[in-house]
């Protein structure tokens, strides 16, 4: 457990937190829903053509659009594709290829500036 919760810490936060949210969302929407009902005169219904799971599942989706959709896809979208210069972006395979081949040339330099020295002490 210790080494989940190491590894997948955020994920699990970020569960919990969504988990405890929807309840807290669920619960007051139907005391909201009992509470309009009752002034119309009505009974409170969990299912049916008027009851509360459609009015939760519109206010559900509507929040759920407008805020996680857009946040969710940001994510996604950012750990594939790239906007260079930005720090969220990885870089493409081909600027990488292009740092590596610019830090080996550098390190062959150092070494073959480094190599009379070596034979000189060698000797």
């Amino acid at each position: 457990m210790q080494r989940a919760w190491r590894n997948y810490s955020l994920s699990i936060t970020l569960f919990a937190l969504f988990a405890i949210t929807m309840v807290i969302h669920t619960v007051s929407g139907w005391f909201q829903y009992a509470a309009e009902q009752q002034q119309h005169g009505q009974q409170a219904e969990l299912l049916g053509d008027d009851g509360y799971i459609w009015s939760w599942a519109e206010w559900t989706f509507q929040n759920w659009q407008s805020e996680f959709l857009e946040l969710g896809s940001f994510v996604v979208l950012s750990s594939f594709l790239i906007h260079k210069g930005s720090p969220e972006s990885k870089d493409g395979d081909d600027e990488m290829k292009a740092m590596l081949e610019r830090i080996q040339k550098r390190l062959d330099e150092l070494e073959a500036a480094d190599e009379p020295e070596r034979k000189r002490k060698a000797s």
